[in-house]
């Protein structure tokens, strides 16, 4: 009986000691706490109250638990100390990082650009748009008449020549004589050049009219207009677009068949097409 008695005793102490570990307290407090053991309640139970709280140790314990459980085993027991070396290395590296960092912010930052200067209107004088024309862009107006392909108003370059002009008119048309006229000579603006054809006949204080090569005014019908029949070659010389050959073929033809007996017989002479008889129909008569 009093073996069991003290078995009893032994395992209350052991249980009193294991809370006192767990709960942090020890001695008399250990000794107070109810022990769960055989023998019946001696006095009523206490009144409901609520659940004590964990106490902080406990919490600690366990968070450390989890955490070891976690953190493999040879971390557990590691300490970071840093040699001098180390220590160096790392503020070099920490320099580094915000010198880059610092520069990074320095080009990112907007810059201020200063507005450009207007321009004052007193000192600078307004420009022309155009430049002024120089000498080789100049041009002349000629006028080219006569045997050739395209009479009429030709626009040349100044200083162009009496051949540039011919050219620009289509050159000269079969069969005309150009010996007479001076193909090298430079033209002015506002000239008249005659190709196959004498210039215009000038009015003489009677009346009359005289060109170059002509003679006495015989071959002269009225209004000026020239005989097919009484004129010789100087005086159809005169003629636009008869030259000396044309116009000694006409009168090879008129010596051959006889006066013209109407002016459309003009087109039988060879080099007379219908574009010079054209020119010729209104100044001609029988």
């Amino acid at each position: 009986m009093l073996d069991t008695l003290r078995s009893r005793g032994d395992d209350a102490d052991t249980t009193r000691a294991r809370l006192a570990t767990l709960t942090g307290r020890t001695g008399l407090d250990a000794r107070r706490m109810p022990v769960a053991d055989d023998e019946p309640s001696r006095g009523p139970d206490p009144p409901a109250t609520t659940a004590p709280t964990e106490p902080p140790r406990v919490r600690r314990d366990r968070v450390g638990r989890w955490i070891e459980h976690w953190i493999p085993v040879g971390l557990r027991t590691a300490r970071w100390a840093p040699g001098r070396r180390s220590a160096l290395v790392l503020c070099a590296a920490l320099g580094v990082v915000a010198i880059v960092v610092g520069v990074a912010l320095w080009t990112r930052r907007p810059v201020v650009e200063a507005a450009p200067a207007l321009p004052s209107a007193a000192s600078t004088p307004p420009r022309s748009s155009s430049p002024p024309p120089s000498t080789s862009d100049q041009s002349i107006v000629v006028s080219v008449v006569g045997e050739v392909n395209h009479p009429g108003l030709l626009t040349l370059r100044e200083g162009a020549r009496v051949a540039d002009a011919v050219a620009a008119a289509g050159g000269v048309l079969p069969e005309t004589d150009v010996s007479g006229l001076n193909l090298a000579r430079r033209l002015a603006d506002g000239e008249q050049v005659h190709v196959g054809v004498p210039p215009p006949p000038v009015p003489m204080a009677d009346g009359g009219v005289i060109g170059p090569g002509t003679g006495a005014s015989g071959g002269l019908g009225g209004g000026g207009k020239v005989n097919l029949n009484t004129a010789g070659a100087q005086q159809l010389d005169a003629l636009p677009g008869v030259g000396l050959v044309t116009a000694q073929r006409i009168v090879d033809w008129r010596a051959k068949h006889g006066p013209f007996r109407t002016v459309e017989q003009l087109r039988q002479v060879e080099g007379i097409g219908e574009t010079r008889f054209t020119r010729l129909r209104e100044l001609v008569t029988l």
